[in-house]
């Protein structure tokens, strides 16, 4: 999928000083599907005889997301603020308890270090963050010895990668397909499939399935953000952004501001074109060559420039479809926007502010913690303020940090590490008078 400014062009209108501009912009206000109706599921690529839940309309929904936080600079930026926030100061080994065995309690230290150092411990944790803050949902892979008796590996898998397979009647979930998803390039890549623990219980689920002596040596491990109501893949909630149209609206602005910059002249009218409204013309007028597609959107566009910009149809209607998504938002074929050509130099400064705050809103964030705020004028807070800040969102990762260790708790019981527990410390920000930056603080 192009980037909207690849769609951007600039109109003249004729006899006047100004300019319409007409781009594709996204609508993100119906990109999740809402629940409900049937389980949808698809075959899965070289296994036509099991199904998978694909994870929205096209099963494109991850890679869609992960497209549209790339492409704004105030949410990408804030993802990165709390994937490192959650870090914290990163994991630790620490007594699980008070024991009268000291010199166990050292050496199950020493053994279960020595096995994290082998797991590339730091680059791992940081992907099981990455994919929870940005998914609301991070998978583990757990790679026995051949005897069956201890964890020798664990290893994270990519959340866009994993499609879950259906549940069964006592609504456990089976498998873990694994594969390059992404514009149905399954079938090419290969799909891996890997038995799923029990999420209730993970560490019996095992036990029981070696006690078996059928299982395999291979067991996914999938922990989850409680969302309401989703069954299989969360709805994370700072996709509500997308959804009630705050992110819409920032790149709006930056689109118009952009435009104005390049072209050193005032844009009377912005033009948002629903990105499927060309598929449709096509569709409706039964064009299937590609030659004449391409020309039939050349002639749309130039009616859209002729309406904006011909002197001859001042005072006439444009005429537009929409529908109205399952969140009761309006999705417009084409929608004309007048802009204010009374605004100069920084354009929009408030507006951008607004909007970048609404932004740092719905992902959690204080725009004063992830720095400063875009705009004209803008307000800062003290030391003080900024070091609570700091402390309250730290604290709130604490929710955050108990689904994460999920699986390496499971690793310390199953290879016998009973008085071990992994933490993950949080970076405490000190005043000058304790002459010290920071200090971490065990919860």
């Amino acid at each position: 999928m192009m980037t909207p400014e690849k769609y951007s062009e600039i109109f003249t209108i004729p006899g006047t000083r100004y300019e319409a501009a007409m781009t594709e912009v996204d609508d993100t206000t119906g990109i999740i599907d809402e629940p409900g109706g049937t389980l949808r599921t698809l075959p899965v690529p070289t296994r036509p005889q099991e199904r998978y839940v694909p994870w929205g309309y096209d099963d494109n929904l991850p890679y869609e997301l992960m497209r549209l936080v790339g492409s704004d600079e105030v949410t990408a930026q804030n993802k990165l603020f709390n994937v490192i926030t959650c870090y914290g100061a990163g994991l630790r080994l620490e007594p699980a308890r008070a024991t009268a065995d000291p010199e166990r309690t050292e050496r199950q230290l020493d053994e279960a270090g020595e096995w994290m150092d082998r797991q590339a411990m730091p680059a791992y944790f940081l992907d099981q963050v990455t994919d929870m803050k940005y998914f609301y949902f991070a998978v583990s892979v757990l790679i026995l010895s051949r005897d069956g008796t201890r964890i020798n590996r664990i290893v994270h898998k990519e959340a866009c990668y994993c499609r879950l397979a259906p549940a069964d009647r006592s609504g456990r979930i089976p498998y873990v397909y694994y594969a390059n998803w992404r514009d149905g390039q399954a079938a090419a890549s290969g799909v891996e499939r890997i038995p799923l623990l029990d999420t209730r219980d993970p560490l019996g689920d095992l036990q029981t399935r070696l006690r078996s002596g059928r299982a395999g040596r291979k067991f996914a491990v999938i922990v989850r953000f409680p969302t309401a109501g989703c069954q299989y893949y969360p709805v994370p909630y700072w996709t509500a952004m997308l959804r009630g149209g705050s992110y819409d609206e920032k790149r709006l602005i930056s689109t118009a501001k952009r435009a104005k910059l390049r072209n050193h002249t005032s844009l009377k009218y912005l033009v948002e074109v629903e990105r499927g409204y060309w598929e449709k013309i096509c569709r409706e007028e039964y064009i299937t060559d590609p030659e004449q597609m391409r020309e039939r959107v050349r002639r749309e566009k130039e009616n859209i420039r002729d309406f904006v910009s011909g002197a001859e149809n001042a005072g006439k209607v444009w005429i537009s479809a929409y529908y109205t998504n399952p969140d009761g938002h309006e999705v417009h074929d084409v929608r004309i926007t007048r802009i204010d050509t009374a605004k100069e130099g920084g354009d929009w400064g408030e507006d951008v502010q607004a909007a970048a705050n609404t932004v740092c809103y719905a992902d959690n964030i204080h725009p004063n913690l992830v720095g400063a705020v875009p705009g004209k004028s803008q307000s800062n807070n003290s030391g003080s303020d900024k070091r609570e800040l700091f402390v309250m969102k730290q604290a709130l990762e604490i929710a955050w940090h108990d689904l994460l260790l999920e699986p390496l708790r499971l690793v310390m019981r199953f290879n016998g590490w009973y008085l071990v527990r992994p933490t993950v410390p949080m970076i405490q920000l000190t005043t000058l008078d304790e002459h010290a930056d920071a200090r971490t603080v065990t919860t």
